[in-house]
């Protein structure tokens, strides 16, 4: 397996924790990469299927859009248009609020219910990338992760 320094043709770093910055920042671009061009057989983008798996969640209850970004992954997503392409698609609707007749809920379709759960069959795919990875590695490198993440939402 090449190393992070072959892979960006780079051999200096500051020190261990820039490294580790580059790593991770790599890794990130080669995950998200990897996972829009296995989601895009399914005609749906990363975004749209972190979406779908929110009102999947909330199921059979609809979601506000607020709700919808609140719990998104990217955070920099424009919830409402990947929302309206999801509803052109036919994975998602939109119904009108019950209480407030202004505000607008989304709710997953049957059809979106169906992409999930035949996404859902192939987890050993999706899930490859962590193939070299023992259970206790992984449950490491996400606890490492949080450490991260801790340090960039204080």
């Amino acid at each position: 397996m090449p190393s992070i320094e072959q892979l960006i043709k780079q051999t200096k770093f500051r020190d261990e924790k820039h490294k580790a910055i580059i790593s991770v920042l790599y890794s990130a671009n080669a995950l998200n990469t990897f996972h829009e061009v296995y989601f895009s057989q399914y005609g749906l983008t990363s975004q749209q299927y972190n979406v779908l798996r929110i009102l999947r969640g909330q199921h059979p209850k609809p979601a506000t859009v607020s709700l919808i970004r609140e719990r998104m992954m990217d955070k920099m997503s424009d919830a409402s248009r990947i929302v309206e392409r999801l509803r052109k698609s036919g994975f998602v609707e939109r119904i009108v609020n019950k209480e407030d007749r202004r505000a607008v809920d989304v709710q997953i379709t049957q059809k979106g219910l169906d992409v999930l759960a035949e996404i859902d069959k192939n987890d050993e795919k999706t899930d490859s990338p962590t193939k070299y990875l023992t259970e206790v590695e992984a449950k490491e490198l996400s606890r490492l992760l949080g450490k991260i993440i801790d340090a960039l939402v204080q």
